[in-house]
């Protein structure tokens, strides 16, 4: 059986440090297994695992070794000879972003308990955002992501940060497809309560609506009486109620960093497409879905033509949309906040409660609690830094492992 020797160097950096740390190795018969090196503010950590090539290899010549050069370059090391590595276990890598306002040391350390004692090993942590939201993620391998989502999302309640874990496996690696809600997700407004004060029918409508976001009334039921209420408005009033509309903060680098990175868009909506069109038109995206109203002598008669866009209906997009441009369900994404979302963050490889009612964030992967839409980007891997990168040339972020 081989054995393996952890090296881990640390000092101030300069140049040449790592090439001789690599020689002194290179002089013994060994193969490296692992490396990873970073500086902070000057200060160098380099960690290296080798392996014996041969059952014999003597390592404690090699370990020794190196640390006379360590002490030539006035460097600290450390070093650890132990057992091979399971590379069943290596080989399920996985990642825990952690978003906070602010994030604290008490929610972090809960996640990395949560981790080890399901017998996780965290890899690497490091920072991808520090605003609008403070980001952090954890690497890591030797653990199914599905074992701990339900553990992480009570970690995620109780200590009021958002938490997602993901695989990254390369089978995750590729083009996404990603769904969004608009009302109350894309924009902060729900165009319906916009044209109910037209209509001066607002407080029924907006008790309407609530009972359906809160899933105690079916939606097409509820959609069917609140555009009841609109009967002989003007249709002129749907140019009027889209010029009112707001965007959620963030939602325009959101779609724009998904769009350069190759990602498909949806916009699939409770709402109504002449509303919702020109929004989606505005961001880039592919695919709009929303509900018809019916039109008659330029007035709304209060009706709703061709088949309602519901809970079933995203869901059926979402399916429809990944067949059509052959992504794997696992590379789909949805986000929303109510419960005509639910079925399709259900089905999504990844679904995203956004701001969301309790009834959403308890079938989702992951909960976005947070008012910046693009806070989503990290959860997908994608840091700060590399989004303000791509701004500032026009071209493509490209997540770092």
């Amino acid at each position: 059986m081989r054995r393996t020797l952890l090296i881990t160097v640390n000092g101030s950096d300069r140049p040449g440090v790592s090439s001789e740390i690599f020689r002194a190795c290179g002089a013994h018969p060994v193969r490296v297994i692992d490396t990873e090196q970073l500086v902070i503010r000057g200060r160098l950590v380099l960690a290296v695992l080798l392996e014996g090539l041969t059952d014999d290899t003597n390592l404690e010549a090699c370990a020794e070794h190196i640390r006379e050069i360590a002490s030539t370059l006035s460097m600290d090391v450390d070093v650890a000879i132990g057992e091979p590595e399971n590379p069943d276990m290596m080989d399920r890598k996985f990642r825990v972003t952690i978003l906070g306002a602010p994030l604290l040391p008490d929610a972090v350390s809960l996640v990395a308990r949560e981790v080890a004692t399901h017998g996780g090993n965290i890899d690497r942590i490091h920072r991808i955002a520090d605003y609008p939201v403070t980001a952090i993620a954890f690497d890591g391998s030797g653990l199914d992501p599905d074992q701990i989502r339900r553990q992480l999302a009570e970690i995620s309640s109780s200590s009021g940060v958002d938490i997602a874990i993901q695989d990254q496996s390369l089978e995750a690696r590729g083009q996404y497809l990603v769904l969004l809600d608009v009302d109350s997700t894309v924009i902060q407004d729900e165009v319906i309560d916009l044209l109910a004060a037209r209509a001066d029918r607002l407080a029924e409508i907006a008790a309407i609506t609530t009972s359906a976001m809160e899933g105690t009334i079916d939606f097409q039921e509820a959609l069917r009486q609140r555009v009841a209420l609109l009967a002989g408005l003007p249709a002129g009033v749907l140019d009027e109620v889209r010029d009112e509309i707001t965007l959620t903060p963030g939602a325009r680098t959101l779609c724009r960093t998904l769009k350069r990175l190759g990602y498909r868009i949806a916009l699939v909506s409770g709402g109504f497409t002449p509303v919702i069109a020109p929004i989606g038109q505005d961001l880039g995206v592919d695919v709009v879905r929303a509900n018809e109203l019916e039109i008659a002598d330029g007035r709304l008669t209060g009706r709703v033509i061709g088949p309602i866009i519901d809970r079933v209906a995203k869901r059926e997009v979402l399916e429809e949309l990944a067949a059509t441009y052959q992504i794997p369900r696992r590379r789909t994404v949805a986000i929303g906040d109510g419960a005509n979302d639910v079925d399709m963050l259900a089905a999504a490889g990844l679904g995203i409660a956004f701001n969301a009612k309790p009834v959403t964030r308890e079938v989702a992967d992951a909960s976005v609690n947070v008012p910046y839409l693009d806070s989503v980007l990290f959860l997908l891997g994608i840091t700060r830094a590399e989004i303000e990168e791509a701004d500032a040339r026009g071209g493509t972020p490209t997540p770092r492992p």
